[in-house]
């Protein structure tokens, strides 16, 4: 439950003297945005705006940002989940006017933001990572809690799948994709024992030949499969490059002093976005040894808190799967 001074919006769910609780429901899911207050707050959004989310989900940002009161602001809003499409749609109907949903990546922002007139944008928003809906659906593959396929694909109309990772890839590559994602130090290991294991054929399947061949976590509050299942889902859905064609194209296509927020969930794509932003903000990126500045780049946005922001104890009380979550703003310069 968040907490909003200003103003209560209609969350589909329970509202009882300014706390919110995030709830909506599709076959059992129950979707909480994580750092929702803080969102708002810092885009700073004026009556009027063009916002763009380009990580759409179940809709919880869109519609705290929809209902923000005397607004009237326009979202377009991305996702490669058909299921989460559907929902966001239902979910934000009383917008319907103001809204455009498209299914789609936000490595190709640029074009999808000009075809529907989001350029420029006032506002950006980035919630990495899967949602709620993707983890509890054992369907989609992505949990090693759960039985299903090994799928871990965001857009279910791609070819690459865990599947054909585990199955067909080499030796070397699920070890390099095992070591750089999930940046496990025994990958060899683990990658030595799924060709020797092959087929694998469910996420259970998967899980239990790590937890046999990793033993014991090194982090002992997380599961051994945690790190390799990360790193296979990353490299299905190619997402460290499609965060960093994004963010780029965000920052391009946004006004003067138009804002941009970015959540990550775990250290590696918040390094990059932390290293893309550092860049952007740089007026300068000649090595350090370099006599005079050759490079002729000029800063495009400037950090408005150079401190990441983190969810509160009560947030994290209500929703645990918040606690990893990081929250970095920029503005347009």
């Amino acid at each position: 439950m968040l907490i909003f001074k200003n103003y209560k919006a209609d969350f589909g769910g329970l509202i009882d003297g300014g706390m919110i609780s995030h709830r909506f429901s599709s076959r059992g899911v129950h979707h909480i945005p994580v750092l929702v207050k803080e969102v708002v707050e810092n885009l700073n959004l004026k009556p009027n705006s063009a916002y763009i989310d380009c990580t759409v989900g179940e809709g919880g940002h869109a519609l705290a940002l929809l209902a923000l009161p005397e607004t009237n602001n326009r979202l377009l809003g991305l996702d490669l989940d058909d299921q989460a499409i559907a929902i966001s749609r239902a979910r934000l109907g009383k917008y319907g006017k103001n809204t455009t949903l498209i299914k789609g990546s936000y490595a190709n922002l640029q074009r999808v933001a000009s075809e529907h007139g989001f350029i420029p944008a006032d506002a950006v928003l980035f919630d990495l990572g899967m949602s709620s809906l993707q983890v509890e659906n054992p369907e989609k593959g992505f949990s090693f809690a759960r039985t299903g396929p090994l799928d871990m694909r965001f857009d279910r109309e791609q070819e690459l799948t865990a599947h054909k990772v585990v199955n067909q890839w080499s030796e070397n590559q699920i070890t390099k994709i095992i070591a750089h994602f999930g940046e496990e130090p025994r990958a060899r290991r683990l990658a030595r024992a799924i060709v020797d294991a092959r087929p694998i054929e469910t996420t259970k399947d998967l899980a239990d030949l790590i937890g046999r061949t990793l033993g014991g976590s090194r982090k002992k509050k997380i599961h051994p499969a945690t790190l390799p299942f990360q790193a296979l889902r990353m490299a299905v859905n190619l997402e460290l490059d499609n965060i960093r064609q994004g963010i780029r194209q965000a920052i391009g296509l946004m006004k003067h002093r138009g804002r941009m927020a970015v959540i990550s969930y775990h250290s590696l794509e918040d390094r990059l976005v932390k290293n893309i932003l550092r860049e952007e903000s740089s007026s300068c990126t000649c090595p350090p040894w370099t006599p005079e500045c050759v490079c002729d780049q000029e800063a495009r946005i400037r950090h408005v808190s150079r401190k990441v922001i983190k969810p509160k104890e009560e947030e994290i009380r209500v929703n645990p799967r918040s606690r990893s979550a990081r929250l970095r703003v920029i503005e347009r310069l």
